[in-house]
């Protein structure tokens, strides 16, 4: 009974993500007609290849991957080590500036958005990745090291202590011992802002101007302007849904091969 109401209840969740499969394997006529019909009457895997002859989407790619990786390589390194900081280091303030940090929480994005956009603005960072890049770098993000500050708490401080006998100093003792320790937190941050930044629209809508620095998730949105001038829309719906569905593989791989790991994530916040 309780799986029969677990199919049930996904059953709206789904029908979206079917409407888009639908959607991307249907010729046009067949697209809007009504009633509408869930079944193609042929397979038009041209609205797989159309995009990728009308829009770059191959350099669209290459700048989201490469965003991707720059940002979660910067906030595994320095949230890690501003968390290490917080969890082992005694000085005075240290629980009130923690504490400063997680307030920054509660700030929406929207409320820091105008001051941020003119600072970089001063610095001549419009329409480049920097601000896309920079602040995560800079341990810009309170959730993660909050996740990794839980999950330090829980190594043992007896074997830093051993480091520490055998001459290591902070930072040794940091990338000798507490790194490696700590993989299956760093393997959730990695999951997170994996997904956070590959499917992020508004940063790079904000501050790219130039269409070769342009995501994926920008390259979608101007496909689906060609199809804002009237019966355009019933030509540019396939190739849109299936340009979708193409990028929602990789999160759906990396959402399945670590939904465990993601679920442990939200349990390690409570730790400590």
């Amino acid at each position: 009974m309780l799986y029969l109401i677990a199919v049930v209840g996904c059953i709206p969740f789904v029908l979206p993500f079917l409407w888009m499969i639908r959607t991307s394997l249907m010729p046009i006529w067949q697209i809007h007609i009504f009633p509408p019909q869930w079944w193609p009457a042929e397979f038009n895997w041209q609205n797989f290849v159309e995009p990728w002859s009308t829009l770059p989407f191959g350099l669209f790619y290459r700048n989201t991957i490469l965003m991707t990786l720059a940002n979660v390589v910067g906030a595994v390194l320095s949230c890690s080590l501003v968390a290490y900081g917080f969890s082992r280091l005694r000085f005075p303030g240290r629980d009130v500036l923690f504490v400063l940090v997680l307030s920054t929480m509660m700030l929406p994005y929207h409320v820091t958005l105008i001051p941020q956009y003119y600072l970089f603005s001063r610095l001549g960072w419009v329409d480049t990745y920097l601000p896309l890049i920079v602040p995560v770098w800079l341990a810009g993000n309170p959730f993660t090291i909050f996740l990794l500050r839980q999950f330090m708490l829980t190594v043992s401080p007896e074997i830093e202590d051993a480091a520490r006998i055998d001459g290591c100093g902070h930072f040794a003792t940091y990338w000798r011992i507490t790194l490696p320790l700590t993989r299956p937190a760093l393997g959730i941050t990695c999951i997170f802002h994996f997904l956070w930044n590959w499917n992020d629209f508004f940063a790079p809508l904000i501050y790219l101007n130039s269409t070769d620095k342009f995501p994926v998730t920008l390259g979608l949105a101007w496909l689906q302007k060609q199809g804002h001038i009237g019966v355009r829309m019933n030509i540019v719906a396939g190739p849109l849904m299936a340009q979708s569905l193409i990028f929602l593989v990789p999160v759906l791989l990396v959402f399945y091969l670590a939904q465990k790991y993601m679920v442990r994530g939200i349990v390690l916040t409570s730790f400590r």
